[in-house]
């Protein structure tokens, strides 16, 4: 079986880091095309020997990139085409059909409650998306929260399949050498508690009231900040005009060296008021973290006892401010990590894979009914 994988973009992101893990697990014969901005998760592929193509498509409305993809597909020859994120899943099931494949899948990685990868919906994005939908076979939704958003949106429930983000829970395991060499790396004292978080410096994230917080809390907390984008000199300049600008640590975009980070952190806080999963806060509890959210369809999903280090917040200053002080009050008083809860072991993404092999498997074996 053969099966191309196409994404908007291959720059430091959730969605395409979950492609690259995803396509690690499967087992089929796996190719990408990226529409634009071939970034550091193509050049990450190409090491695990995905081939990757590069479309050159100039902006949402290069209508020119629709034959050059359509001509891709019908080269390779593949059973499947596989889309991910908005642009690619309008383009890519329209790109399918002229092609000659039947069959075709999109992922909705991406759906909050209101908005689609960070921009306001809107009945004109709606009803393109809508249209382009009725091209493929299945879209899988990331959550069961994404699924029902879909249906709300207009998408028929039969069409709609959950397949949860996986992540590698082995691979995330606390590790105490780890720690005790990121905080020298970063330069935080061996004593000091540390909150992290995850994600792309973009205002949707409300990474401003973790360094709000910050400033309201005793000196021996540090903010270690795993991600960037464009927020992050507006994020710089809240840091220093609030006085904790030696206090907020920068480690970055998200790269490997993310086990190492959840490690030096101490508490994970996910600010964000809208997600469509939550992969960074499964990712911090398979790393033994204490979590505290303000959204998060992942744990919504489950019954609390999954995760019962995990805990929802307001999404306020002051919320989150009270949250570390709880938090750090439980840690002085039972310090150490915590067992990796049932949560994260349920999204590993072995078992996502396993759930997409069979989504392939039945419309291949239809194809072949035919």
């Amino acid at each position: 079986m053969r099966v191309l994988h196409v994404i908007t973009g291959l720059g430091i992101g959730g969605a395409e880091q979950q492609l690259r893990l995803l396509l690690r697990h499967l087992p089929v014969h796996s190719a990408v095309v990226t529409l634009t901005n071939p970034g550091p998760v193509a050049d990450a592929l190409r090491a695990d020997g995905v081939p990757v193509a590069h479309l050159g498509m100039r902006g949402n409305r290069d209508l020119a990139a629709l034959p050059r993809l359509a001509r891709l597909i019908r080269r390779g020859r593949y059973d499947i085409v596989h889309t991910h994120l908005y642009r690619a899943c309008v383009y890519g099931r329209i790109a399918a059909r002229l092609a000659g494949v039947r069959h075709v899948v999109a992922t909705e990685h991406s759906l909050g409650a209101g908005q689609i990868e960070g921009r306001p919906l809107s009945t004109g994005a709606r009803a393109l998306y809508l249209a382009t939908e009725r091209l493929g076979s299945a879209t899988v939704a990331v959550s069961e929260t994404v699924a029902h958003r879909l249906t709300d949106w207009g998408v028929r429930p039969h069409r709609i399949r959950v397949v949860p983000n996986g992540i590698d829970a082995a691979g995330l395991a606390h590790d105490e050498a780890a720690r005790a060499a990121a905080r020298r790396r970063l330069g935080v004292p061996a004593d000091a508690y540390v909150v992290g978080g995850v994600g792309r410096l973009v205002p949707g994230k409300r990474f401003d009231t973790l360094v709000g917080a910050v400033a309201e809390l005793p000196a021996d907390v540090r903010l270690l900040l795993v991600g960037e984008g464009p927020h992050r000199e507006r994020l710089e300049r809240l840091a220093a005009a609030s006085g904790v600008d030696d206090r907020v640590v920068w480690a970055g975009a998200v790269t490997r060296d993310l086990p190492a980070l959840l490690c030096a952190m101490d508490l994970f806080v996910s600010p964000s008021a809208d997600e469509a999963f939550g992969l960074a806060v499964v990712e911090a509890l398979a790393a033994g973290l204490p979590v505290r959210y303000v959204a998060c369809p992942a744990l919504d999903d489950l019954p609390p006892e999954e995760a019962p280090d995990a805990r929802r917040i307001g999404g306020t200053v002051a919320d989150v401010a009270a949250a570390v002080r709880e938090a750090r009050a439980a840690h002085a008083a039972r310090p150490g990590r915590r067992p990796v809860p049932p949560a994260a072991h349920r999204y590993d993404i072995a078992r996502s894979a396993r759930q997409l092999t069979t989504l392939y498997r039945t419309l291949y074996r239809e194809a072949s009914d035919r």
